[in-house]
């Protein structure tokens, strides 16, 4: 049978990050494209216990079928916690539970804009947001970044600009705190600078926040909801980094409104979330161990960070790149001759791989440019794979 697929389907292509992920059991391939986390920060023993718990106390129900929203208990602890981590108050009330934070990534634009509207985006921007604007086919606006991340005075002029073309974008989309894929984070007088933005022109703002608790280095900062008055924000979370991702237990923080419709377009996307995965996020936080395990992640990332950035201090003249004080990826930039995507199957050939930064724009790629994971090797493979990564654009260059 010759199938004939929609006209959507075509506008979908697959994640270049997820295809790079084959590459990672090739024999001897060091792999600094995925954005996965380390598998020694899984709190392997304490979910085991976690799991004996679940299987004595709530069997009945944590193998049950769940509410759309989630599990009331696991809101609390929620709601409880990012008080206590990034001073966000919250009733339990406005926690809505999802399938990692993708599905907000997906359900979000299909609730705040409509085929054809527009929305701002950081440039570079996260894949997963990419992906769910053209499977909706909604257009997006980039504003650029540098070290700081987001320049709000460019944002400023984007909405000036579209609103004296009757054009308003539905939504704001930024990851403020150790931005993937580039690993800025913007400083506090931006993040005040955006919410006075979002609230003169009367546009919701998303807060993607999946890597804010991996702080390395520097002074911690207020996430925008904490600093939000005006109800402006919607935030996203997960567990995917700070448990384990398998688990695909992620949040949206929102007012009533919001999470009403995102109640009603999940019941068709899933029903509900993993009843059982939801229990021990619950039973994590309730039981203190969160608080015990981040800290050891915070050390093993950190020193992986600081073996990547010596390694490239130490191996690498012909690009720059970002410093990160968290989170799990450094941004790499190339002369400005060089395409990252067509040294891409050099590197292959090298037992290299990175995701090329193309990947990260809707809209004029900036094509010398590339992601570097550094959670997920081990020591001795970010000090090697650097090294390979520099013999490759030293090679690349001079085939020009």
């Amino acid at each position: 049978m010759e199938f004939q697929f929609s006209n959507k389907m075509k506008n979908i292509k697959s994640s270049e990050i997820r295809e790079l992920l084959k590459y990672i059991h090739m024999p001897g391939m060091i792999s600094f494209g995925g954005g996965l986390p380390n598998p020694e920060s899984f709190p392997g023993e304490e979910l085991r216990n976690i799991l004996d718990d679940i299987m004595e106390n709530y069997v009945s129900s944590a193998l049950q079928y769940g509410q759309t929203n989630g599990l009331p208990e696991l809101k609390e602890q929620l709601a409880a916690y990012l008080k206590s981590d990034e001073n966000i108050n919250v009733d339990p009330e406005n926690i809505l539970l999802t399938t990692g934070s993708q599905q907000a990534l997906y359900a979000l634009p299909l609730i705040f804009a409509n085929e054809g509207d527009y929305v701002i985006t950081e440039a570079p921007t996260y894949v997963g947001m990419l992906s769910s604007l053209t499977a909706s086919g909604i257009r997006s606006q980039s504003v650029s970044m540098d070290d700081n991340g987001m320049i709000t005075d460019e944002l400023e002029e984007k909405l000036k600009s579209m609103k004296s073309k009757g054009i308003m974008p539905k939504f704001i989309y930024t990851i403020p705190t150790f931005q993937n894929p580039a690993g800025y984070t913007m400083p506090l007088d931006r993040r005040k600078h955006l919410l006075e933005l979002a609230q003169q022109y009367n546009i919701p703002v998303i807060e993607d926040n999946p890597y804010g608790d991996l702080r390395y280095s520097g002074k911690k900062l207020p996430t925008l909801k904490s600093l939000d008055t005006n109800d402006m924000v919607t935030y996203l979370g997960t567990f995917s980094k700070i448990m384990a991702p398998g688990l695909r237990t992620g949040f949206t923080v929102s007012q009533p409104e919001v999470l009403g419709e995102f109640n009603k377009l999940k019941q068709s996307l899933d029903l509900t979330s993993d009843s059982l995965s939801q229990y021990i996020a619950y039973e994590y936080i309730r039981k203190g161990i969160i608080y015990k395990q981040i800290p050891k992640t915070i050390e093993l990332y950190r020193r992986k960070r600081d073996i990547m950035l010596e390694a490239l201090d130490d191996e690498m003249s012909d690009a720059t790149w970002s410093r990160p004080e968290g989170g799990m990826f450094l941004w790499v930039k190339l002369n400005k001759d060089m395409d990252a995507l067509k040294m891409l199957k050099r590197a292959i050939n090298n037992k290299i791989a990175y995701v090329t930064g193309s990947a990260f724009y809707h809209n004029n790629p900036e094509m010398n440019t590339m992601r570097l994971n550094f959670t997920y090797s081990s020591d001795e493979d970010l000090k090697e794979g650097v090294k390979r990564l520099a013999k490759t654009i030293k090679e690349e260059k001079q085939s020009l």
